[in-house]
């Protein structure tokens, strides 16, 4: 996902001289593709995560589409507070680029644990989530924030992400996107890296006549066209690594609550059992439940 997210900023920055991109110093042997091509743009802002986030706003201030780049947390939570004063509240276009959302860094221990994000961002009023599933995903999101800037959180994996997509989807806010389809009545629905889960689930004799639809972008405005989607099926089955606190299935749950009867709402989310604990991506998305 890193590769297609780099190619497709640097093709984006050569057609658009207002892409910036900011870094919280690392990326490195990722970013160097922008950074030697378009030097006056690119911007090391060091470890300091509260300022990098006020600069990238000044930036889009000033007309710019800053895309903010680091690791898992650290451009959100120690920063939570100028995403939500300076580029959320001013419906600024920044782009926050979480890399190795999920359990993608499990094995470099907590504070690289990206399984809380959701719940944080989902309450900004004006940002929308990008959760891409593979890399084709990772360039249809891209191309959709550059022809639409406003506030966004991009969550990617790390690398080696499969491609489940067989060409660039078609995406749009809220929309549920279509993988598979099945016999039965029954979907699974994934956000993120959890596509390729999702897409292993469905040849699990519990999972047999399911459809696969992924939604990659999402966010608080974006409840209202939930219901209908999800009328549709007797039973939706959400995927997510995240905790099933203030997740995706969550999300989904309040959008459709009061309105929706006769589906069957499920939520695979990571359980708590994950807290604290160290090991590989599929480790410990196995010991929080999604094996």
């Amino acid at each position: 996902m890193r590769n297609a997210f780099i190619d497709e900023l640097v093709t984006a920055a050569a057609a658009d001289p207002r892409v910036a991109l900011v870094v919280g110093d690392l990326g490195f042997s990722v970013v160097e593709p922008f950074a030697t091509r378009f030097p006056d743009r690119f911007i090391n802002a060091g470890v300091a995560e509260q300022d990098l986030m006020g600069l990238a706003a000044g930036l889009a201030s000033e007309g710019f589409h800053p895309f903010v780049y680091s690791i898992a947390n650290f451009p959100l939570f120690r920063c939570a507070e100028q995403i939500r004063n300076d580029v959320d509240y001013h419906e600024l276009p920044v782009t926050v680029v979480a890399v190795g959302g999920g359990l993608s860094y499990g094995a470099l221990g907590y504070s690289h644990h990206a399984v809380q994000d959701y719940g944080l961002i989902r309450l900004m009023p004006n940002m929308l989530i990008a959760a891409p599933g593979d890399p084709a995903e990772v360039r249809a999101c891209m191309r959709y924030l550059m022809a639409h800037p406003q506030p966004s959180y991009l969550r990617l994996g790390k690398a080696g992400e499969p491609l489940v997509h067989e060409a660039i989807p078609d995406i749009a806010p809220g929309r549920w996107v279509p993988v598979r389809e099945g016999t039965g009545t029954a979907t699974l629905l994934t956000t993120g890296a959890t596509l390729a889960l999702g897409r292993a689930w469905l040849e699990r004799p519990e999972f047999a006549g399911f459809s696969l639809h992924t939604l990659p972008l999402w966010g608080l405005r974006h409840k209202g066209s939930q219901p209908a989607q999800v009328s549709r099926w007797t039973h939706v089955l959400t995927i997510e690594d995240h905790l099933a606190d203030a997740g995706f299935g969550s999300w989904l749950a309040e959008a459709c609550s009061g309105q929706v009867s006769g589906t069957r709402l499920e939520v695979r989310a990571l359980s708590h059992e994950i807290f604290g604990k160290v090991g590989d991506q599929h480790t410990l998305n196995a010991l929080g439940g999604l094996r």
